[in-house]
């Protein structure tokens, strides 16, 4: 598959440390939207999601969230306190607390025209959502937990921008093109994300923003182990050159092969034909949607959301890169719903063993869904099976 955005041109790519960032370019900017970033200073918020779950994406160093204690009800309002106390419920002054400001869902409209929406928070909702339920039929494998709070609670691992080594420097020193409302950032040359926005001055805007990003835990590591970008730069043959004509010409074709070489091989995994995409809002004609991708091992797996207008054109998009990990976990979850949960079923899909596919559940942190019983009889069996070595062929016999 290749890469494609509608209405946007890949230009050169700029290389720092193994930092490589390839600036996309609109020919005009996508009329009607505009994104801009709102900060909030104080107090820290939360997102109420419902049914008195909340979605907190910041933690302050505090385990204890309480509400100030008002003469009225109606002006009651969250509120965390510093540090850790064990305190006898009214017995005790409360410790010292900040104030918290409740958000109402992941994407809510706060005004006719206004849509507000966290960032990359929408695609990873979506990826921790999935098969939540847990085990849709009850069968004698799967433990009480299993029905009665499926995979809750759910977590994943991710590292902020800054904590990647080189990417702070390298949007730092990062030129803005005439017209640029998007980027990849690679790291080491793997595609960590994209992001493009409607508006080139939106870009310039939110460009400082990707290193508050999220990034995955290969893309860390990339980072940490300072694996250089390669040199991809192609020259330019003198032969046939007689002005400065030709040389534009033949500057021009080295431009065009190298957006054709990044599009149809760098790129060419962002975007999975074979996922799946989930409408979350609407709004003056765009529509807000988050995709997850077919979870296929050995490849590229990226998670993301994004704004299309009436023609499908992609006005926004932000994307996350799965370690292999959770590209595993996805595709292990993914497996056993198409199955109706079925260890039996599942296992023969995957051509192992039921014992096997047990021990692939609890590596990937789902043990506790299986019963413990159960779960003691695969590994006994894994135990027990004899070990068969094969011969030495380099030493013989």
């Amino acid at each position: 598959m290749t890469f494609r955005l509608d209405g946007m041109e890949t230009r050169p790519a700029q290389v720092c440390g193994g930092v490589r960032l390839v600036p996309l370019v609109r020919e005009e900017p996508v009329p009607g939207l505009r994104l801009h970033r709102k900060v909030y200073d104080d107090p820290v918020p939360f997102v109420d999601v419902g049914d008195g779950t909340v979605y907190t994406s910041f933690i302050p160093h505090a385990f204890v969230a309480t509400w100030s204690e008002h003469e009225h009800e109606h002006e009651q309002e969250p509120a965390a306190c510093y540090g850790t106390r064990l305190l006898d419920r009214d017995a005790e002054p409360a410790p010292p607390r900040m104030a918290i400001r409740a958000v109402r869902r992941m994407a809510r409209k706060t005004g006719g025209n206004r849509l507000r929406f966290l960032p990359l928070h929408l695609a990873v909702e979506g990826y921790l959502a999935l098969h939540f339920g847990g085990p849709e039929i009850v069968w004698a494998e799967w433990s009480r937990r299993a029905v009665a709070k499926g995979l809750s609670p759910r977590c994943e691992e991710t590292y902020l921008g800054l904590q990647v080594r080189g990417l702070e420097e390298a949007l730092r020193v990062f030129e803005i093109h005439p017209g640029q409302c998007g980027v990849l950032v690679y790291v080491a040359d793997a595609l960590a994300s994209a992001f493009v926005v409607p508006h080139p001055d939106d870009y310039r805007a939110l460009h400082p923003t990707l290193i508050e990003d999220l990034y995955g835990e290969l893309v860390y590591l990339y980072g940490r182990l300072k694996a250089p970008a390669g040199d991809l730069s192609a020259g330019i043959d003198g032969a046939g050159i007689r002005s400065l004509a030709d040389l534009r010409e033949a500057a021009r074709r080295r431009q065009d092969e190298w957006a054709a070489f990044h599009d149809e091989v760098m790129a060419a995994q962002l975007f999975d034909d074979e996922g799946s995409s989930e409408f979350v809002h609407s709004l003056n004609g765009f529509e807000l949607s988050r995709f997850l991708p077919s979870f296929g091992l050995r490849r590229e797996n990226h998670i993301g959301e994004s704004i299309t207008d009436r023609a499908g054109r992609i006005a926004y998009l932000k994307t996350f890169r799965l370690s292999d990990a959770q590209v595993k976990r996805g595709f292990l979850l993914k497996t056993l719903a198409a199955h109706q949960w079925r260890l039996s079923a599942a296992a023969t899909a995957l051509g192992i063993g039921e014992d096997a596919l047990a021990m692939r559940i609890e590596r990937a942190g789902f043990g506790h869904l299986l019963r413990q019983d159960v779960l003691d009889h695969y590994k006994a069996r894994t135990k027990a099976r004899p070990v068969t070595r094969g011969r030495d062929r380099g030493r013989g016999t």
